[in-house]
């Protein structure tokens, strides 16, 4: 059984309270930071398309289709996809990381960019799907991740790369089937992003406006031709 399977799980057990977490507005720091970084950052290039890979509810795709951009947004939970239809705004379809990997997943005209706004939990599928980015990205596309901060995980325990507990802390709702997800050091990522093809670009790090502290890290990628 691959690592992804517990993570794909839970997504699934959980989907109706994602949405709900999600639409009342419950991670604070979504709201006061990370959202409108990876939306600020996105629109700040010129960009006609974007395909947002792990789009969950489909928050973001919605928000990048009315600042102007063809948006389309996938994500391997049907219930997720669902819902981001019934809300409208871009277009949607169920799709995993290994169906985008493999090119059961394809596209048509390839995108200007794709954004990965904290979806990236799993070690080889997260590994696999940027191997293979420019099978949806085009040649010299551009690559927007957004996960946690590092330096959040430094703060708590040992700076290694590696399988971390706690995938719902903090949340309101009742979660259940809590997974393991992977955590990578700066280091790693950027021995990742040379193994697969990918020269770093930009470096955001979103900061708590009480705190400043850093919450998240967007790393804005670009696809070899």
């Amino acid at each position: 059984m691959s690592q992804a399977n517990p993570i794909i799980a839970s997504w699934h057990a959980n989907a109706d309270q994602w949405i709900a977490t999600i639409d009342h507005g419950e991670i604070e720091s979504r709201i006061l930071v990370t959202n409108d970084a990876i939306v600020r950052t996105v629109t700040s290039y010129p960009l006609t398309s974007v395909l947002d890979i792990g789009c969950g509810e489909g928050w973001l795709t919605r928000a990048l289709h009315h600042k102007g951009l063809q948006a389309t947004g996938v994500d391997t939970v049907a219930a997720l996809i669902d819902n981001a239809r019934e809300k409208g705004g871009g277009s949607y379809a169920v799709a995993s990381f290994h169906d985008i990997a493999t090119g059961v997943y394809t596209v048509h005209k390839k995108f200007d960019a794709a954004v990965i706004n904290f979806a990236l939990l799993d070690q080889a599928d997260t590994e696999a799907l940027l191997q293979n980015i420019y099978r949806v990205v085009t040649d010299s596309g551009l690559v927007f991740i957004q996960t946690l901060h590092p330096l959040v995980i430094a703060r708590q325990e040992p700076y290694v790369s590696g399988w971390k507990e706690g995938s719902w802390n903090g949340m309101k709702r009742e979660f259940v089937q809590p997974y393991q997800w992977y955590f990578r050091t700066m280091e790693d990522w950027m021995r990742l992003f040379t193994d697969v093809g990918l020269t770093l670009k930009q470096l955001v790090e979103p900061l708590h406006p009480d705190t400043q502290a850093p919450v998240s890290l967007i790393f804005v990628l670009q696809v070899s031709a």
